[in-house]
């Protein structure tokens, strides 16, 4: 028998107005139905939040840590669990699946462990003001299906740690691990602290709109993020959106090939290429251009591209057939425009699967250069003079992240301060800490994730100034 799944709505298993297929990227076919939310559904859940925030926001802030560090056991334990149904839904291999299940406890285990502390802004005979954090009400946390589970928790960790309450709702396309974690919440949270509905992109803007939706976290595409940012114009809302990129990797000249080289393919294929602070494009000299190029074509052609159920897979499918024949597109548009290294063919059989493909000798305004591909293509671009290559690199609506990889530190980290992106990583892999802040800069992105910086945001700065003298 099929496993069941349930939306949450005020603490209790809903089975939804109606429900849809959820496709395995894999076989292109359904593998499980997953239950549907109408504007009905939409609006119990935002009221049961509402009702529950009161309470949750007065609930102690060890007691709220308590119950979020007692959700990250109960995710511990159903690490595999998880793992096999994220592979299903998303494609990742198993591997890489319990890693971001793994991942995703240590992001509520660190938000349990952080606190916003009252800030004292002057203490005097006269005066004694304090600054506080305070919650905002019921947050919006609308996700992607590229890292369905963790980036829900991104968002979920800080904003329940800061006493908000939460309506979720994942892509239609991965919502399953996102309604197992709402099973886990189930037995744990009070009822309405945290809500679960899933549709068909149909809701999207009821929810962000809602007037009684305080704050929206979204992470997605930059023309969606517009989209919600509009739809929040009317009240106000806070709003965080981390969007979309075009990534840049600059090699210096002073690099080994190999070693490099292996750095960018990961960082590029990773995810088979769908991660927002994947490398979308490699700058290499000139004078190591060509054996650049050829060592990422040999990576390339070595990389086990299959089933992520299977052992050895390395790169699972695309997720969806949308994006799918966006990258198949783009990649036809550069073996016009370019020269394909590696990959550019379709894979025979089921699922959405495609090559790591690597393109040289593409011109800079070229789609696969220009926009953000979100898959498994990366285009390698060739520089002489450093201030031209920042013009380039700099020349783009996104501003997400880039790497640059050099033997000397201190050049590279100088260069850093003028590429003009939220995080530069310097001789490191493309990575998100959830106490280090992380912003885009440009079209990438409004306000902070991660960090003190991005625990804040679930918050309004309220200050309080009282007078110890005579009345003022």
């Amino acid at each position: 028998m099929k496993r069941q799944y349930f939306l949450l709505v005020d603490g209790q298993a809903h089975p939804g107005a109606t429900s849809f297929d959820v496709i395995n990227p894999a076989l292109g076919k359904p593998f499980a139905r997953c239950p549907k939310a109408d504007r009905a559904i939409l609006d119990q859940a935002v009221a049961a939040a509402k009702r529950a925030f009161p309470g949750w926001a007065a609930t102690p802030a060890d007691e709220r840590a308590r119950l979020l560090t007692s959700i990250a056991d109960a995710l511990a334990e159903k690490v595999d669990e998880f793992a096999a149904v994220l592979t299903a839904e998303q494609g990742k291999p198993l591997d890489q699946a319990a890693g971001e299940v793994k991942g995703a406890v240590n992001v509520l285990r660190t938000f349990a462990g952080m606190r916003l502390e009252p800030k004292v802004l002057r203490d005097d005979a006269r005066q004694r003001i304090v600054e506080h954090r305070v919650p905002l009400g019921v947050v919006a946390g609308i996700t992607p299906w590229n890292f369905p589970l963790v980036l829900l928790i991104n968002k979920l960790g800080p904003a329940l740690m800061a006493g908000n309450t939460m309506v979720a709702k994942p892509a239609p396309t991965t919502p399953l691990t996102t309604l197992m974690f709402g099973e886990l919440c189930r037995d744990v949270l009070p009822a309405g602290v945290l809500n679960i509905i899933c549709d068909e992109n149909e809701l999207g803007g009821a929810l962000s709109s809602h007037p009684d939706i305080a704050k929206v976290s979204f992470t997605g595409s930059t023309a969606t993020g517009k989209k919600v940012l509009a739809s929040t114009a009317e009240t106000l809302k806070r709003v965080t959106l981390e969007l979309g990129g075009n990534d840049a990797a600059i090699v210096l000249d002073d690099v080994d090939t190999k070693t490099v080289a292996r750095k960018v393919f990961d960082g590029a294929m990773r995810n088979a290429g769908q991660v927002c602070i994947a490398t979308k494009r490699a700058y290499v000299p000139e004078a190591i251009y060509d054996d650049f190029c050829d060592e990422l074509g040999r990576l390339a052609r070595e990389t086990v591209v299959d089933d992520g159920t299977r052992q050895g897979a390395q790169i699972g499918p695309v997720q969806n057939r949308q994006q799918y024949e966006k990258l198949t597109a783009l990649i036809a548009d550069a073996a016009q425009s370019g020269t394909i290294v590696a990959g550019g063919e379709p894979m025979d059989g089921p699922g959405y699967f495609i090559r790591p493909t690597i393109v040289r000798d593409i011109a800079e305004d070229t789609p696969l250069v220009r926009e953000e591909q979100f898959g498994p293509v990366l285009p390698v671009l060739k520089y002489n003079d450093i201030d031209e290559l920042l013009e380039r690199v700099n020349d783009t609506e996104y501003g997400l992240g880039g790497t640059i990889w050099a033997s000397d530190v201190e050049r590279a980290s100088e260069l850093a301060l003028r590429v003009r992106t939220g995080t530069v990583w310097v001789n490191r892999p493309q990575g998100v800490d959830p106490r280090v802040p992380f912003r885009g800069a440009k079209q990438s992105g409004i306000g902070t994730e991660m960090g003190e910086a991005g625990f804040e945001e679930y918050t309004q700065g309220q200050i309080v100034s009282v007078s110890l003298g005579e009345l003022a």
